[in-house]
């Protein structure tokens, strides 16, 4: 499922396609604006977001061969809830 069949399947629910779309995009953009200021956003029975840091490394450039640096850097991170993980078995 892409963001265009979210839309649509919320906007079965809601009453026009527009309104589904700003539903989306602001959920979307809560969840951002929360995972920027690293705090974490828990949905009962979904999941959980959180930002958890990546240390820097060594990589390589596939083309060449050649050693790089990775910085370090922040990244989202998702844990499903055990209601999430139970509905996919």
């Amino acid at each position: 499922m892409n963001k265009g069949e979210l839309i649509n399947e919320v906007a079965k629910i809601v009453s026009t396609k527009k309104q589904a779309q700003e539903v989306v995009d602001c959920v979307f953009s809560a969840v951002t604006d929360t995972l920027k200021k690293n705090e974490p956003v828990q949905i009962a029975g979904f999941g959980s977001f959180k930002t958890a840091k990546r240390e820097a490394r060594t990589g390589r450039n596939p083309q060449t061969g050649a050693e790089i640096k990775i910085e370090a850097r922040m990244v989202p991170k998702f844990v499903p809830a055990k209601a999430l993980k139970d509905a996919v078995k």
